[in-house]
């Protein structure tokens, strides 16, 4: 009697292999996807122009808060200061940059300096990067009160008008989140110094050994991280139009979670700039539409998003144990 198992081949291994990489990198998207089908399923007139324009108008923040999270994660790092520095940021666009801009403006170029220099001085001291930056939260909470004491000031009208902006066909929201996740994904994925970059965190000894400094690449790193936060914060206060400074205090743990929704590992330089946007548009649509739609009490809503990214990450970890 003869077997007639056949082992499997290189190839199809190969194949395999592949076949649940794609997996693992179509997530986001799937939960983008699900989550916009449960909000169809429950009130079909918000799958529209208006509808969409309505329940993504803090994706934008919360989407360029994300990115600047995932720069800091790319080489192995954490910023727990993100949110209030985007508080910080609107404080400072809805007083001195609607009031005097060119003081404005070097505040936020100054911001995003001091941002620079923190990177270097977890580099150079070997600082734990959760530590710092945890106390660097309540120095930017407290600028940000001593700029703006009680909530107040206004958004410059050029901020307002473009936060405003109503394209054709598409919702601004949507436009912006492709700009977005393109524009960093060709920076950090498709050019040379982006692969170092990336590669500062999934091997920062082969990267140091080839001669790049890996100082100048932390450094870059929140410098890029200061950068997208102030965008974030001069996002978010064209959409409130005014200032608090408490508004961003939420954007640490979403950003946080918008990464590894999108596919980002906490180690490794493993990070996907579409992937962070799309889990900041899973985010933004779950936190208040879906379970407002379902109903769910307000106090309940952070807890029904926890459970929405443990079934993600179960989902990922599935996947990544039968690709191992």
């Amino acid at each position: 009697m003869t077997d007639t198992s056949v082992a499997p081949t290189g190839a199809n291994v190969a194949s395999g292999v592949a076949l649940r990489r794609w997996m693992r990198a179509l997530l986001p998207a799937v939960s983008l996807a699900l989550v916009i089908i449960a909000i169809w399923v429950l009130n079909p007139r918000a799958i529209s122009y208006f509808g969409f324009s309505l329940m993504l108008g803090l994706a934008i923040p919360i989407a360029l808060a994300t990115i600047a999270q995932m720069f800091v994660i790319t080489v192995n790092d954490l910023d727990l200061s993100i949110g209030s520095y985007i508080g910080f940021v609107g404080c400072v666009t809805a007083t001195f940059l609607r009031d005097n801009p060119p003081l404005g403006i070097a505040i936020l170029i100054g911001s995003i300096a001091v941002y620079a220099g923190l990177g270097a001085l977890i580099h150079l001291r070997n600082l734990p990067s959760i530590v710092v930056t945890l106390g660097m939260s309540f120095v930017w909470q407290g600028l940000a009160i001593l700029v703006l004491p009680t909530p107040g000031g206004k958004a410059p009208d050029w901020l307002l008008a473009m936060m405003g902006f109503k394209p054709p066909f598409v919702p601004f929201p949507i436009i912006a989140a492709v700009i977005i996740a393109l524009v960093v994904h060709f920076g950090l994925m498709r050019t040379s110094y982006g692969t170092i970059l990336r590669g500062a965190g999934g091997n920062p000894a082969a990267v140091g050994r080839a001669g790049w400094s890996l100082l100048r690449v932390k450094v870059t790193m929140f410098a890029l991280a200061g950068l997208f936060g102030v965008f974030s914060g001069l996002a978010l206060i064209g959409m409130t139009t005014s200032g608090d400074a408490n508004i961003g205090n939420g954007y640490t743990l979403l950003s946080i979670a918008g990464v590894i929704l999108g596919g980002g590992e906490f180690v490794g330089g493993r990070v996907s700039p579409i992937g962070a946007v799309l889990g900041a548009l899973t985010l933004t649509l779950a936190a208040t539409q879906l379970l407002g739609f379902m109903h769910i009490p307000p106090d309940w809503q952070v807890g029904a998003n926890g459970i929405i990214l443990i079934i993600v990450l179960a989902a990922r970890a599935l996947i990544s144990r039968k690709e191992a």
